[in-house]
């Protein structure tokens, strides 16, 4: 997502892969989208990784993620930056409306895609 809650860029995967495998590759391509100035990743405890943030903070971005109850070195968390993970939310909120990306009818992934871009633009118009 970028600063205004439009998709900025996404990887689709099988249902039974984590989320934390494509972190990297998307702040790849969000750091290349944004021409390097990146203020801050955002993202969930599902992304809380040592390698993940140290990736973020190369960049030379902020890293926004909140660590898990069982880490033992916590690292602070800007909780007010935190809160615009909100605009993410609302995104996949309206994604869903598309009852097609919900339920997810087509089987091949270029279709899908499509889809989901498709379904982006048309929320980024209205």
């Amino acid at each position: 997502m970028e600063g205004l809650g439009n998709l900025a860029a996404f990887v689709v995967t099988a249902g039974n892969v984590n989320d934390i495998t494509q972190g990297p590759a998307l702040v790849d391509e969000i750091v290349i989208l944004a021409e390097g100035q990146v203020g801050s990743v955002t993202a969930d405890k599902g992304y809380d990784s040592a390698a993940f943030v140290a990736q973020i903070e190369a960049t030379g971005a902020k890293a926004v993620v909140p660590q898990l109850a069982t880490r033992k070195d916590p690292r602070p968390v800007d909780w007010a930056q935190y809160k615009n993970r909100n605009l993410v939310e609302r995104f996949f909120a309206r994604l869903k409306q598309f009852r097609r990306i919900a339920t997810r009818y087509d089987k091949l992934v270029a279709r899908f895609t499509s889809f989901i871009h498709l379904a982006a633009a048309y929320i980024w118009l209205a």
